[in-house]
């Protein structure tokens, strides 16, 4: 048993009043037993929370992991998207090898950890024949060594991008039986749907717009459903996606994804920031979630996604930070505080709350990954927590510290990090990570990569 005391507040990720809540938290096999005014029992193992806050465990619900080695790359830093992609992912895909998929995913897996990030999925799209390693079982190592709870969204295309340019090797492709085979065999080495599971599977082609032919689409949607995986992918992140369709099918994206089945309470889609009315409509009453990524948005230039709008219809929106390569800061609290400022300055005061962006980041994020017992703190959910030290000058003069690592954003000052009653992060430190080894490994990568 674990009794964590002295904390100046908690914020508990559920709805209404019930967000706030103080006094001691006691862990009992990895879960919450009970919340309040709790004195020690013998043999408990004590935390002292004191000068901190505790947050649920952070979700961050859309991720491209490779990309932590393709950061501030020059010839892209002031593209927009479609020139983006072709400056660096599309640029760089081919050199990414086995080290340096390890190095990268080593990278954003710890930069999400600090960050207090318990729950992280991670759409990876490129799987090309000529790999002699399996970018899945890279990736499910990694996690399993920093011991943070990982989906794996396994992504590709059927039909391969074109662009004007025959300097770039196109990005793999292969055929939908080959996809939905690999995917199988994915889910029946790492999916795990128990309540308590550190690894799940995801289908994930990349953007069914572009990278489905039309039939394909409900036998992806079809073998998901008989696997028991959910599904992901991007969605009208810029208007080329929307013209795209209206131009191919005569409608909008999210309109034509529901005329085949490619919506729904197991789906869930990152950016949706080209979305109208009627679209935002049909996302909330098919219980379809958005992966929000601000920071990526913003960086892109790609605008802001209603993300409000669809949360007062009772839709779910989750918060996430997207590549490394469009979001060089890829951690949560910046995440949140991007949320928070970049939604009030274009739609005013009132439109999103701390309290709003804390439960898309945690219990909503929970939600779409379908993790029902994880990102609230109550008795009964997992222990999955993240305690934050507001002993930094940034902190200093507030009022109500339960909003200080959100409003005061800055780099996380990060206590302690439970991840189903198991610290993980202890003192703002790792266990067991040598940093300065990770920096140079980070540090050949890239120079192998830029020669």
């Amino acid at each position: 048993m674990t009794l964590i005391r002295g904390a100046l507040g908690i914020f508990t990720g559920l709805p209404g009043c019930s967000m706030r809540a103080a006094g001691s938290i006691r862990i009992v096999d990895g879960r919450i037993a009970a919340i309040g005014a709790l004195e020690r029992e013998p043999g408990e193992r004590v935390i002292d929370a004191t000068g901190c806050v505790i947050y649920p465990g952070l979700v961050s619900t859309h991720h491209h992991l490779f990309q932590c080695v393709l950061k501030g790359v020059r010839t892209g830093i002031d593209a927009p998207l479609l020139a983006w992609l072709q400056a660096v992912p599309f640029s760089y895909w081919h050199k990414i090898d086995e080290q340096a998929l390890r190095t990268a995913a080593r990278i954003g897996l710890v930069e999400l950890l600090l960050s207090g990030t318990t729950t992280a999925a991670d759409h990876h799209y490129l799987f090309a024949e000529s790999y002699r390693f399996d970018p899945a079982d890279v990736i499910f190592e990694v996690a399993a060594e920093l011991g943070i709870r990982l989906v794996f969204c396994r992504g590709g295309a059927t039909k391969a991008r074109k662009f004007d340019t025959p300097d770039l090797i196109p990005t793999p492709s292969e055929p939908l039986d080959r996809m939905i085979k690999s995917v199988e065999a994915c889910a029946q080495r790492y999916h795990d749907p128990s309540p308590a599971s550190m690894r799940r599977v995801a289908i994930a082609p990349t953007t069914a717009p572009w990278s489905l032919e039309v039939d394909e689409l409900k036998v992806v949607a079809d073998s998901a459903r008989r696997m028991g995986v959910r599904i992901h992918g991007h969605l009208s992140e810029t208007m080329a996606d929307v013209d795209f369709c209206l131009a191919a099918y005569g409608k909008r994206p999210v309109q034509w994804m529901a005329d085949h089945d490619y919506l729904g309470p197991d789906v869930w889609l990152a950016h949706l920031v080209h979305v109208d009315g009627e679209e935002i409509r049909i996302l909330a009453e098919t219980g379809t979630g958005m992966s929000h990524c601000p920071q990526s948005n913003c960086r892109l230039g790609s605008g802001i996604a209603p993300a409000e709008r669809l949360a007062a219809l009772g839709g779910t929106v989750s918060l996430a930070v997207d590549g490394a390569a469009s979001n060089e800061s890829a951690d949560m609290i910046s995440e949140m505080n991007s949320a928070w400022h970049t939604h009030r300055a274009t739609k005013g005061a009132a439109a999103v709350s701390i309290e709003d962006v804390v439960r898309w980041a945690s219990a909503n994020g929970a939600r779409v990954l379908g993790f029902d017992d994880a990102g609230v703190i109550a008795p009964g959910k997992l222990a999955d927590l993240a305690i934050f030290d507001l002993s930094h000058p940034r902190y200093f003069g507030l009022h109500d510290p339960l909003i200080g690592p959100v409003a005061s954003a800055g780099s996380a000052h990060l206590r302690h990090l439970i991840i189903g009653g198991r610290t993980v992060v202890e003192d703002g430190e790792i266990p067991g990570l040598d940093l300065a080894k990770l920096r140079r490994d980070a540090t050949d990568v890239v120079a192998r990569l830029a020669a």
